[in-house]
């Protein structure tokens, strides 16, 4: 883009300069065509070069917003997520099932208290009353999965639905286990190429976003929550866009 701005900055001046040359050497009688031609191609060059400016602004605008509203969808998959792994131990490896669940689900309250009772053992080996300080674990009641994580909205039934960018896309989920100190893990990902989310925008600047590795961006051709090949349950996204835990 830069090379393209420096190009048409010279040819602007060369122009320029072309029409000083003009109203110097040419006859009169030709003058008023050409400069008419001349003063046409500085007003196009002069577009384009603003235009070469302007859109990877414009573009970046639209990207982040777009990439807010996706972000918003994804923390919505891997809150209920991380409520279905609390509830049943593992991550749901579709929507539908992740839904219902949803619909269905509820948390268990619980209180944990310190107490102590008789230890049989010590008290039959010294002949005294000896204790042992042991946790309960009460039941206070239960709350639905639904209104613990989305109150009064119904906007889990189409979060499989990628907000913004192309029309009827979906967002990719995966899950499953990973093996580590042979244990296995429980994992999900969830994500969405940028192709999809900024599928109508200029192609050159779409290659170069796929390409971005900076602090500051979306690193990848993708936002995802989650990893299936890392234990992890946080977004690919800088903070600039919001906490990604």
């Amino acid at each position: 883009m830069l090379t393209f701005i420096f190009i048409a900055v010279a040819v602007i001046l060369g122009t320029i300069g072309l029409v000083w040359l003009i109203d110097k050497f040419i006859p009169s009688k030709f003058k008023p065509v050409l400069n008419i031609l001349l003063w046409i191609l500085i007003a196009f060059l002069g577009y384009k070069t603003y235009m070469s400016v302007y859109e990877p602004i414009k573009f970046n605008k639209e990207k982040n917003k777009r990439y807010a509203v996706v972000i918003e969808s994804l923390k919505d998959i891997r809150d209920s997520q991380l409520a279905h792994k609390t509830v049943t131990g593992k991550f749901a490896d579709n929507f539908d099932g992740l839904i219902k669940f949803i619909d269905t689900a509820q948390f268990t309250i619980t209180q944990r208290r310190d107490t102590s009772v008789i230890d049989e053992v010590l008290t039959k080996q010294f002949g005294v009353d000896m204790k042992k300080s042991i946790v309960l674990i009460d039941t206070l009641g239960y709350v639905p999965v639904k209104d613990s994580l989305f109150k009064n909205s119904n906007r889990y039934k189409t979060m499989m639905n990628v907000p913004v960018g192309e029309e009827g896309a979906k967002f990719k989920m995966e899950s499953g286990f990973l093996m580590q100190n042979k244990i296995n893990i429980p994992v999900f990902e969830a994500s969405v190429t940028k192709d999809v989310i900024l599928f109508d925008q200029d192609k050159d600047l779409r290659v170069q976003e796929n390409q971005v590795i900076s602090v500051d961006g979306v690193n990848g051709d993708k936002l995802k929550v989650g990893s299936m090949e890392e234990v992890k349950t946080i977004g690919n996204w800088p903070k600039t866009y919001g906490a990604a835990e």
